[in-house]
């Protein structure tokens, strides 16, 4: 299957935001790096691309930073918000499980949580990465709307338990969020719907 590539460079420990104006999109420790698509095959860096772009839709910057002490989506998330000059977060883990993060609130609350990543489409991306931008910007964006499928847990639940075992085995306890900036490739074919 042809996609397009995607790699982040940097390995500069991550320090906390001075813009008021930022948005952090905080990455799992396999994020484009062990895996290249989430559960249902949509490549990193068209995911990466949408969030992005919906971040400079609102004219808010975006800054990369890759987590790799944990694989749980709220340390990831609320490790971005209390990074961002904003206190506005973005987490995502490989599978497409993604969540927006405020640095105050306590790590398990969030202020949206995007769970069912089966059910997680571009467009739903592009949607966050822009009310995480209007967030930053001290304004109250209408939730994104998300689909509900009661089946998608139990059709997908095998699958994800093993993308989440992968992911964690890329856990490096103690190290330190760093800078990273993604640097996207041409098109490439890439083998096997993991990404691996």
């Amino acid at each position: 299957m042809a996609q397009r590539t995607l790699t982040f460079t940097g390995d500069s420990a991550a320090e906390p935001g001075t813009r008021s104006d930022e948005v952090v999109l905080a990455i799992s420790p396999a994020f484009a790096d062990f895996f290249s698509q989430t559960i249902v095959g949509l490549s990193h860096a068209d995911v990466i691309r949408e969030i992005l772009a919906g971040i400079e839709e609102q004219e808010v910057a975006a800054r990369c930073i890759r987590i790799r002490h944990s694989s749980d989506l709220a340390v990831v998330a609320h490790t971005g918000a209390k990074l961002s000059g904003s206190g506005i977060g973005i987490g995502i883990l490989s599978r497409g499980t993604a969540m927006i993060h405020q640095r105050d609130l306590p790590r398990l609350s969030s202020l949206e949580l995007f769970p069912q990543s089966p059910l997680m489409t571009l467009e739903t991306y592009r949607s966050i990465g822009s009310n995480a931008a209007q967030y930053a910007k001290g304004e109250s964006p209408e939730p994104v709307p998300t689909l509900n499928d009661q089946m998608a847990r139990p059709r997908w639940q095998a699958k994800a338990a093993l993308l989440h075992l992968k992911e964690t085995e890329q856990i490096r306890k103690n190290a330190r969020p760093i800078e990273v900036v993604p640097d996207f490739g041409q098109i490439a074919t890439v083998p096997g719907a993991l990404g691996t």
